[in-house]
């Protein structure tokens, strides 16, 4: 196998073992990606990859898709690829690997119908979730994950420094994302993920997406959006705009407070304090000025393969922050009914701060409109 799926493969038997479990299953997912290259669909037929804590892993995937498991960076590098027909037991052939197995963790994306036939297959089997075995290691990204970051950092900026092409005094926030979406493509994505275009009263919902208003003058928009790049990795950017006139005096106040926050987290995080440190220096900011109850969601959630996915950084979270993990800090004041904002970028950390993958300004940015 290829370096990379070599040592993921070691890791994660290494853990299989420090927590006596005999196998783990991964079918279709992020986990999947992440321990093979194969981004696999998840389809009726069963797609699975077949962890033994002691021997070699077997990816078993139905033989129509033959082509495509064995373009896949674990097939090139040498795992079994097992093909399974139409009319085969496709369980009974994954179990198969692992006769002895007492303990089996399964990823957490698998179909509850999954989860059931394997009980059902193995009644003396414990069945447990992988979840946190896989985010484990998953969380701690290597070079080249970093490498992948930033350049899905770098296409999502691009999009956000042509923002003035998109918010138009007078367009809707549906016209508006669908071009947004486009320079998503344009830009070095491979697909779109999401596009949020929160304008005026609309910008208090930190999850809006988008609706057909229309932008007027003066109005902040917040603009939320990221995609993935061909090898899977994720971006995620959030900015806010004020189009077409000057903001009034009591947006341009709390976004000043809203700056502060972000960079007062920002210079905070490092390897070594927790998650949930990095959260509560940001909430002080914008609860002494006022604004506590205006900061509705947690401060970030980490990102990879997947948008979101550990560690969380939350009130609650102990978790300690290690070099090499990737997340997002924004946090948002959202004022219902009249407007809202929020910051977002993805950094990396390390023992001296973290690295700021996204580096378009955070200064509240007036166009033309």
């Amino acid at each position: 196998m290829t370096a990379d799926v070599a040592s993921r493969i070691r890791r994660v038997q290494a853990s299989m073992v420090g927590q006596s479990v005999d196998a783990l299953l991964v079918t279709p997912s992020a986990d999947l990606r992440y321990l093979t290259g194969y981004d696999a669909r998840p389809l009726e037929r069963l797609t699975a990859l077949v962890v033994p804590a002691a021997s070699e892993p077997v990816l078993l995937v139905p033989a129509l898709e033959r082509a495509e498991a064995e373009r896949s960076a674990a097939a090139l590098a040498g795992m079994q690829v097992l093909l399974h027909e139409e009319t085969d037991d496709a369980l009974a052939m994954a179990l198969d690997v692992v006769p002895d197995a007492a303990l089996v963790t399964v990823d957490d994306h698998m179909w509850a119908a999954r989860v059931l036939a394997i009980q059902a297959a193995r009644p003396t089997v414990s069945v447990r979730a992988a979840g946190r075995l896989l985010a484990g290691l998953r969380m701690r990204k290597g070079r080249d994950e970093v490498a992948s970051l930033r350049q899905a950092a770098a296409a999502i900026d691009r999009v956000h420094a042509r923002m003035g092409e998109f918010l138009r005094v007078g367009r809707s926030e549906r016209e508006a994302a669908a071009l947004i979406a486009g320079a998503i493509l344009a830009e070095g994505h491979a697909t779109v993920d999401f596009v949020i275009v929160g304008s005026g009263p609309n910008g208090a919902s930190p999850h809006h997406s988008v609706s057909d208003r229309v932008i007027e003058p003066g109005d902040p928009v917040v603009v939320d959006i990221g995609g993935s790049t061909a090898d899977g990795y994720r971006s995620d950017c959030t900015r806010t705009y004020v189009v077409g006139a000057e903001p009034d005096a009591a947006f341009a106040e709390y976004y000043d407070v809203l700056l502060q926050a972000q960079r007062t987290q920002c210079d905070f995080a490092r390897a070594g304090v927790t998650a949930e440190s990095v959260d509560r220096v940001g909430r002080r900011v914008l609860a002494d000025a006022g604004y506590a109850e205006f900061f509705v969601h947690r401060t970030g959630h980490g990102i990879g393969l997947e948008t979101h996915e550990e560690p969380y950084i939350v009130e609650g979270n102990q978790l300690v922050l290690e070099a090499g993990m990737a997340f997002s800090i924004e946090p948002g004041i959202y004022l219902p009914g009249q407007h809202g904002a929020r910051i977002e970028d993805i950094v990396i950390a390390n023992h001296e701060g973290v690295e700021r993958l996204n580096t378009t300004t955070r200064e509240l940015s007036v166009l033309e409109g």
